[in-house]
């Protein structure tokens, strides 16, 4: 699966060329704070805040394909119209249980787990099929999205848009895809109370960014990804970075947001002969993450999802969904 960042240390080397060209000067900015009554702000911290509403969706070109029902989603996203695949499979979740009152074991039925799920950079939603079938084969629905620029970033124009206080694109993907999970909790067939975020390579920075952003989530699975470091790039420049672009670049890195996923679990599989993103750039990541945390490693030389992943995949989510 192509990334268009092919390394990540790119980001790190082209954050370290705005600090030599704008770091040693003080930028106005009416970049909104948090707290500020405004549906998107940064807090100080460099943390996106979103007011997520009741998002406006259709339903259409509804068909089978194997165990599932897959649809077409169409929704609203700040002023731009998303398309996603909503995938659901036949039977739902059982579930056994012992009946107190006559001491035997009864299997009901419930409502089944929904998953929010992010492609990498340049692959469709319908590429991402592959995965999601998968995930059905497990009893998950899923929602797969077309991203906006289908995953791609440019981190160094977002910044100018925020240092002008325009909301930039990387923080809209990631309220699309916390209103993705709501178009899921909306759904009959779905458990509002267990969705799950996951996503791969660039996907994944943002399933991480968008569930410790939603407290209602059941936790994150990231495959191939990373956050970008920016901690260590900040501290390297020696207070002499603008806080503007600071806060920005925070904003944007998953790295930043690890600490409010827990008690959610982080679940992250990678593979060491990844060549697009570094295995050692994933486990520097999986360091900065709180308990419970896990990182499965495998051996498949692909960049994304593997079928090596799918035992991982299984227990990750069994643990998730449960």
């Amino acid at each position: 699966m192509p990334e268009a960042d092919k390394r990540i240390k790119g980001l790190m080397l082209a954050i370290c060329a705005i600090v030599l060209i704008i770091g040693w000067h003080s930028l106005s900015s009416s970049t909104p704070a948090a707290g500020s009554g405004q549906e998107w702000a940064v807090s100080d911290q460099g943390i996106v805040k979103y007011s997520i509403g009741t998002p406006q969706y259709n339903i259409s070109q509804t068909r089978e394909d194997g165990n599932s029902t897959v649809s077409l989603v169409q929704f609203d996203s700040r002023g731009t119209l998303m398309e996603g695949l909503l995938r659901v499979p036949h039977l739902p979740h059982s579930k056994t249980t012992e009946n107190k009152s006559s001491g035997i074991d009864e299997t009901i039925n419930r409502p089944i787990a929904g998953i929010v799920l992010l492609p990498g950079a340049t692959v469709t939603k319908e590429k991402e099929q592959g995965l999601a079938r998968r995930l059905a084969d497990l009893g998950y629905a899923s929602i797969a999205l077309d991203q906006r620029n289908l995953g791609g970033i440019n981190p160094q124009a977002d910044l100018q848009l925020f240092l002008k206080g325009v909301e930039p694109t990387e923080h809209m993907m990631i309220y699309d895809a916390l209103a993705a999970a709501e178009i899921l909790r909306l759904q009959p067939e779905i458990d509002p109370e267990r969705i799950i975020y996951a996503g791969e390579s660039n996907g994944g920075r943002f399933a991480i960014i968008a569930c410790a952003l939603d407290p209602a989530a059941r936790g994150v699975l990231a495959i191939s990804t990373c956050g970008y470091g920016t901690d260590a790039a900040i501290a390297s420049a020696g207070g002499n970075l603008d806080k503007d672009t600071a806060r920005f670049y925070r904003s944007i890195d998953p790295n930043c947001y690890l600490n409010q996923i827990s008690p959610r679990p982080l679940a992250m599989i990678h593979s060491r002969n990844d060549t697009v993103i570094a295995y050692d750039l994933a486990e520097n990541t999986y360091i900065l993450g709180l308990q419970p945390k896990s990182l499965h490693t495998v051996g498949c030389r692909v960049h994304g999802y593997c079928s090596e992943m799918d035992p991982a995949i299984n227990e990750e989510l069994a643990k998730m969904a449960n």
